[in-house]
Protein backbone atom coordinates (compact mmCIF):
# COMPACT_ATOMS: atom_id res chain seq x y z
CA UNK A 1 0.00 0.00 0.00
CA UNK A 2 1.25 3.80 -0.84
CA UNK A 3 1.75 5.64 2.37
CA UNK A 4 1.94 9.68 2.77
CA UNK A 5 5.58 8.78 3.78
CA UNK A 6 6.33 7.43 -0.18
CA UNK A 7 4.92 10.34 -1.75
CA UNK A 8 4.76 13.05 0.10
CA UNK A 9 2.40 15.52 1.19
CA UNK A 10 2.08 17.56 -1.69
CA UNK A 11 2.03 14.63 -4.33
CA UNK A 12 -0.67 13.67 -1.94
CA UNK A 13 -2.61 16.59 -3.24
CA UNK A 14 -1.82 16.32 -6.52
CA UNK A 15 -3.36 12.63 -6.90
CA UNK A 16 -5.82 13.65 -5.52
CA UNK A 17 -6.88 16.37 -7.53
CA UNK A 18 -6.36 14.04 -10.70
CA UNK A 19 -9.45 12.26 -9.97
CA UNK A 20 -11.36 15.25 -9.78
CA UNK A 21 -13.09 17.58 -11.74
CA UNK A 22 -11.32 20.71 -9.67
CA UNK A 23 -8.02 22.63 -9.96
CA UNK A 24 -6.27 23.65 -6.59
CA UNK A 25 -7.26 27.34 -5.93
CA UNK A 26 -3.97 29.00 -5.56
CA UNK A 27 -6.14 32.76 -4.64
CA UNK A 28 -6.91 31.93 -0.96
CA UNK A 29 -4.61 31.26 1.64
CA UNK A 30 -5.47 28.43 4.04
CA UNK A 31 -3.35 27.23 6.95
CA UNK A 32 -4.87 25.36 10.14
CA UNK A 33 -3.13 24.72 13.69
CA UNK A 34 -3.79 21.65 15.64
CA UNK A 35 -2.80 21.39 19.19
CA UNK A 36 -0.35 18.74 19.88
CA UNK A 37 0.34 18.84 16.18
CA UNK A 38 1.44 22.39 15.40
CA UNK A 39 1.85 23.79 18.97
CA UNK A 40 2.40 22.84 22.67
CA UNK A 41 -0.08 25.03 24.73
CA UNK A 42 2.39 24.38 27.75
CA UNK A 43 5.16 26.48 26.01
CA UNK A 44 3.54 28.30 23.96
CA UNK A 45 2.34 31.75 24.18
CA UNK A 46 -1.17 32.56 23.11
CA UNK A 47 -0.66 35.76 21.50
CA UNK A 48 2.55 34.47 19.92
CA UNK A 49 -0.09 31.66 18.26
CA UNK A 50 -2.20 33.89 16.74
CA UNK A 51 0.45 36.29 15.74
CA UNK A 52 2.05 32.72 13.33
CA UNK A 53 -1.42 31.84 12.45
CA UNK A 54 -2.05 35.11 10.63
CA UNK A 55 1.76 35.46 9.84
CA UNK A 56 1.51 32.08 7.99
CA UNK A 57 -1.73 32.99 5.50
CA UNK A 58 -0.12 36.77 4.39
CA UNK A 59 3.06 34.82 3.81
CA UNK A 60 0.66 32.63 1.07
CA UNK A 61 -0.44 36.19 -0.24
CA UNK A 62 3.05 37.77 -0.54
CA UNK A 63 4.59 35.03 -2.60
CA UNK A 64 1.77 35.39 -4.60
CA UNK A 65 2.05 38.83 -5.49
CA UNK A 66 -1.12 39.67 -3.62
CA UNK A 67 -2.22 42.46 -0.80
CA UNK A 68 -3.88 40.92 1.93
CA UNK A 69 -7.77 42.32 2.10
CA UNK A 70 -10.30 39.84 3.83
CA UNK A 71 -9.02 37.34 7.00
CA UNK A 72 -11.36 34.57 8.34
CA UNK A 73 -10.53 32.81 11.64
CA UNK A 74 -12.84 29.94 13.04
CA UNK A 75 -11.40 28.48 16.92
CA UNK A 76 -12.33 25.32 17.51
CA UNK A 77 -12.00 25.81 21.71
CA UNK A 78 -11.72 22.86 24.21
CA UNK A 79 -13.19 23.24 27.42
CA UNK A 80 -9.82 23.53 28.97
CA UNK A 81 -9.62 27.07 27.93
CA UNK A 82 -11.29 30.16 29.04
CA UNK A 83 -12.46 33.46 27.86
CA UNK A 84 -9.26 35.62 29.31
CA UNK A 85 -7.00 33.02 27.06
CA UNK A 86 -9.38 33.09 24.05
CA UNK A 87 -8.90 37.32 24.50
CA UNK A 88 -5.23 36.73 24.89
CA UNK A 89 -5.12 34.48 21.29
CA UNK A 90 -7.16 37.62 19.69
CA UNK A 91 -5.13 39.67 20.72
CA UNK A 92 -2.17 38.39 18.84
CA UNK A 93 -4.64 37.68 15.52
CA UNK A 94 -5.38 41.06 16.02
CA UNK A 95 -2.46 42.66 16.16
CA UNK A 96 -0.88 40.52 12.56
CA UNK A 97 -4.21 41.58 11.08
CA UNK A 98 -3.48 45.03 11.37
CA UNK A 99 0.57 45.39 10.22
CA UNK A 100 -0.16 43.21 7.13
CA UNK A 101 -2.80 45.54 6.19
CA UNK A 102 -6.39 43.34 6.34
CA UNK A 103 -9.14 45.44 6.00
CA UNK A 104 -11.76 43.01 6.58
CA UNK A 105 -11.05 40.17 10.08
CA UNK A 106 -13.85 37.62 10.61
CA UNK A 107 -14.00 35.39 13.32
CA UNK A 108 -16.04 32.55 14.33
CA UNK A 109 -16.31 30.44 17.80
CA UNK A 110 -16.64 26.39 17.68
CA UNK A 111 -17.00 23.76 20.94
CA UNK A 112 -13.31 21.07 20.61
CA UNK A 113 -13.41 17.79 21.97
CA UNK A 114 -9.35 17.44 20.84
CA UNK A 115 -7.72 20.77 22.09
CA UNK A 116 -7.29 23.61 20.77
CA UNK A 117 -7.37 24.47 16.49
CA UNK A 118 -7.15 27.44 14.48
CA UNK A 119 -8.17 27.36 10.92
CA UNK A 120 -7.40 30.90 9.25
CA UNK A 121 -8.20 31.39 5.43
CA UNK A 122 -6.95 34.92 3.56
CA UNK A 123 -7.75 36.41 0.55
CA UNK A 124 -5.88 38.77 -1.12
CA UNK A 125 -5.89 41.18 -4.88
CA UNK A 126 -2.98 40.50 -6.95
CA UNK A 127 -0.65 43.07 -7.93
CA UNK A 128 -1.59 44.84 -10.85
CA UNK A 129 2.01 45.48 -12.29
CA UNK A 130 2.22 41.18 -11.95
CA UNK A 131 -0.61 40.86 -13.73
CA UNK A 132 0.31 42.76 -16.73
CA UNK A 133 4.05 41.82 -17.19
CA UNK A 134 4.92 39.18 -14.64
CA UNK A 135 8.45 37.16 -16.13
CA UNK A 136 8.17 33.23 -17.54
CA UNK A 137 10.75 31.70 -15.65
CA UNK A 138 14.38 30.95 -17.40
CA UNK A 139 17.63 28.89 -16.39
CA UNK A 140 20.02 31.26 -14.44
CA UNK A 141 16.73 33.50 -12.77
CA UNK A 142 18.21 34.19 -9.19
CA UNK A 143 16.22 31.73 -6.33
CA UNK A 144 16.15 34.52 -3.40
CA UNK A 145 14.81 34.05 0.30
CA UNK A 146 13.58 36.81 3.04
CA UNK A 147 15.18 35.54 6.04
CA UNK A 148 17.39 33.24 7.87
CA UNK A 149 16.53 29.57 7.48
CA UNK A 150 16.74 26.37 9.95
CA UNK A 151 15.94 28.43 13.14
CA UNK A 152 12.48 27.41 14.09
CA UNK A 153 13.08 24.19 13.67
CA UNK A 154 16.43 24.36 15.98
CA UNK A 155 14.22 27.00 18.41
CA UNK A 156 11.26 24.32 18.57
CA UNK A 157 14.11 21.80 20.02
CA UNK A 158 15.27 24.11 22.81
CA UNK A 159 11.80 24.87 23.76
CA UNK A 160 11.36 20.59 23.87
CA UNK A 161 14.23 20.28 25.75
CA UNK A 162 13.55 23.15 28.16
CA UNK A 163 9.91 21.28 28.70
CA UNK A 164 11.76 18.32 29.21
CA UNK A 165 14.17 19.47 31.79
CA UNK A 166 11.11 21.60 33.49
CA UNK A 167 9.52 18.36 33.98
CA UNK A 168 12.69 17.29 36.06
CA UNK A 169 12.75 20.20 38.10
CA UNK A 170 15.45 21.46 36.34
CA UNK A 171 15.02 24.52 34.22
CA UNK A 172 17.03 27.33 34.37
CA UNK A 173 15.84 29.42 31.47
CA UNK A 174 19.67 30.18 30.46
CA UNK A 175 19.30 28.20 26.54
CA UNK A 176 16.63 30.10 26.26
CA UNK A 177 17.88 33.42 26.89
CA UNK A 178 21.50 32.28 24.67
CA UNK A 179 19.48 31.36 21.73
CA UNK A 180 16.41 33.55 22.20
CA UNK A 181 16.73 34.29 18.34
CA UNK A 182 15.91 30.54 17.20
CA UNK A 183 13.00 30.22 19.56
CA UNK A 184 11.54 33.71 18.48
CA UNK A 185 11.96 32.26 14.80
CA UNK A 186 9.73 29.18 15.90
CA UNK A 187 7.39 31.25 18.40
CA UNK A 188 6.85 34.34 16.30
CA UNK A 189 7.70 33.94 12.63
CA UNK A 190 7.39 37.76 11.32
CA UNK A 191 7.38 38.74 7.56
CA UNK A 192 7.85 42.45 6.01
CA UNK A 193 4.75 43.85 5.54
CA UNK A 194 5.97 46.49 2.11
CA UNK A 195 7.29 43.32 0.31
CA UNK A 196 4.71 43.34 -2.52
CA UNK A 197 4.57 47.21 -2.55
CA UNK A 198 8.58 47.23 -2.44
CA UNK A 199 8.25 44.57 -6.02
CA UNK A 200 5.71 47.32 -7.37
CA UNK A 201 8.00 50.60 -6.52
CA UNK A 202 11.30 49.12 -8.05
CA UNK A 203 9.18 47.41 -10.72
CA UNK A 204 10.81 44.01 -9.48
CA UNK A 205 8.41 41.31 -10.48
CA UNK A 206 9.24 37.89 -9.23
CA UNK A 207 8.60 35.23 -11.79
CA UNK A 208 7.48 32.54 -9.18
CA UNK A 209 7.28 32.29 -5.00
CA UNK A 210 7.07 29.80 -2.50
CA UNK A 211 5.93 30.20 1.35
CA UNK A 212 8.62 28.17 3.11
CA UNK A 213 6.65 25.78 5.34
CA UNK A 214 8.06 22.40 4.98
CA UNK A 215 11.76 23.28 4.44
CA UNK A 216 13.71 24.93 1.62
CA UNK A 217 14.17 21.44 0.06
CA UNK A 218 10.41 21.09 -0.27
CA UNK A 219 9.67 25.03 -1.74
CA UNK A 220 13.08 24.20 -4.75
CA UNK A 221 10.88 21.05 -5.43
CA UNK A 222 7.67 23.34 -5.97
CA UNK A 223 9.23 25.72 -7.55
CA UNK A 224 10.88 23.85 -10.05
CA UNK A 225 7.48 21.87 -10.61
CA UNK A 226 5.99 25.11 -11.20
CA UNK A 227 8.18 26.51 -13.90
CA UNK A 228 9.17 23.16 -15.33
CA UNK A 229 13.07 24.21 -14.74
CA UNK A 230 15.67 22.56 -12.41
CA UNK A 231 17.26 24.34 -9.57
CA UNK A 232 20.51 24.56 -7.85
CA UNK A 233 20.54 25.30 -4.25
CA UNK A 234 23.98 26.54 -2.58
CA UNK A 235 24.74 25.16 0.91
CA UNK A 236 26.93 28.06 1.71
CA UNK A 237 24.52 30.90 0.84
CA UNK A 238 21.86 29.29 2.83
CA UNK A 239 21.09 32.62 5.67
CA UNK A 240 21.65 31.22 9.32
CA UNK A 241 21.33 32.90 12.72
CA UNK A 242 24.84 33.41 13.85
CA UNK A 243 25.12 30.82 16.47
CA UNK A 244 23.05 28.37 14.73
CA UNK A 245 25.71 25.78 14.27
CA UNK A 246 26.38 26.53 18.14
CA UNK A 247 23.23 25.23 18.69
CA UNK A 248 23.55 22.50 15.91
CA UNK A 249 26.53 20.89 17.68
CA UNK A 250 24.79 20.99 21.04
CA UNK A 251 21.27 19.20 19.84
CA UNK A 252 23.63 16.72 17.28
CA UNK A 253 21.65 18.40 14.69
CA UNK A 254 23.27 20.41 11.15
CA UNK A 255 21.65 23.46 10.67
CA UNK A 256 21.67 22.68 6.98
CA UNK A 257 18.85 19.11 7.31
CA UNK A 258 17.22 21.74 9.54
CA UNK A 259 16.97 24.33 7.17
CA UNK A 260 16.22 22.26 3.99
CA UNK A 261 13.66 19.91 5.94
CA UNK A 262 13.13 21.63 9.36
CA UNK A 263 9.98 23.40 8.63
CA UNK A 264 7.84 26.33 10.22
CA UNK A 265 10.34 28.91 8.73
CA UNK A 266 7.28 31.09 6.94
CA UNK A 267 10.01 32.97 5.15
CA UNK A 268 9.45 33.24 1.13
CA UNK A 269 11.28 31.67 -1.70
CA UNK A 270 10.80 33.92 -4.71
CA UNK A 271 12.28 33.86 -8.01
CA UNK A 272 14.13 36.67 -9.87
CA UNK A 273 15.26 37.83 -13.11
CA UNK A 274 18.47 37.16 -13.72
CA UNK A 275 18.80 40.30 -16.13
CA UNK A 276 17.58 42.32 -12.92
CA UNK A 277 20.09 40.93 -10.22
CA UNK A 278 22.24 44.55 -9.63
CA UNK A 279 19.07 46.33 -9.30
CA UNK A 280 17.86 43.34 -6.68
CA UNK A 281 20.55 43.33 -4.86
CA UNK A 282 20.98 47.00 -4.21
CA UNK A 283 17.48 47.86 -2.81
CA UNK A 284 16.75 44.02 -1.60
CA UNK A 285 19.73 44.03 0.79
CA UNK A 286 18.01 41.79 3.38
CA UNK A 287 16.81 39.20 1.14
CA UNK A 288 19.69 36.07 0.30
CA UNK A 289 20.74 34.70 -2.91
CA UNK A 290 20.65 31.60 -2.66
CA UNK A 291 20.99 29.73 -5.83
CA UNK A 292 19.32 29.85 -9.11
CA UNK A 293 17.05 27.81 -11.67
CA UNK A 294 18.65 25.42 -14.02
CA UNK A 295 17.85 23.39 -17.26
CA UNK A 296 15.13 20.79 -16.30
CA UNK A 297 17.63 17.88 -16.65
CA UNK A 298 19.48 19.38 -13.55
CA UNK A 299 17.03 18.53 -11.52
CA UNK A 300 16.99 19.83 -8.06
CA UNK A 301 19.91 19.72 -5.97
CA UNK A 302 22.35 21.14 -3.15
CA UNK A 303 25.52 21.93 -3.68
CA UNK A 304 27.96 21.25 -1.19
CA UNK A 305 30.91 24.14 -0.76
CA UNK A 306 33.16 21.31 -2.31
CA UNK A 307 30.73 21.52 -5.20
CA UNK A 308 29.21 17.65 -4.84
CA UNK A 309 25.56 18.09 -6.24
CA UNK A 310 23.05 16.21 -4.27
CA UNK A 311 19.70 15.40 -4.98
CA UNK A 312 16.69 16.81 -2.96
CA UNK A 313 15.08 14.49 -1.26
CA UNK A 314 10.69 14.68 -1.16
CA UNK A 315 9.54 15.00 1.72
CA UNK A 316 7.60 12.21 3.76
CA UNK A 317 4.66 13.10 5.78
CA UNK A 318 5.04 11.62 9.17
CA UNK A 319 3.84 14.00 11.79
CA UNK A 320 5.28 12.42 14.60
CA UNK A 321 9.00 11.81 12.86
CA UNK A 322 8.66 15.42 11.68
CA UNK A 323 7.81 16.47 15.13
CA UNK A 324 11.69 14.87 16.35
CA UNK A 325 13.55 15.04 12.85
CA UNK A 326 14.09 16.42 10.08
CA UNK A 327 14.70 14.45 7.07
CA UNK A 328 18.17 14.28 5.30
Amino acid sequence: MTSFADIGKKEALKRLFEGSPFKQVESVAHRVFLEGVDFNLVYFPLKHLGYKAVTAVSGELFSQLRHPESLSVVLGVSSKLDYPQIQELWSGISVAAKEYGYKDVALDLRPSKNGLCISVSANGSRSKLAEVSRPKPASKDLLCVTGRLGAAYLGMQVMERELARFDKGESDRKELEQYKMQVAAYLKPELDPTIVDKFEEDAIIPSAGILITDGLSDAVKRIAEQTGLGAKVYAERIPFEGNSFELGRKLGLDPVSAAMNGGEDFQILYVVPILQMEKFRRDFQTFDIIGHLALPEVGTVLVTPEGVELPLRSQGWNEQEDQQKPND
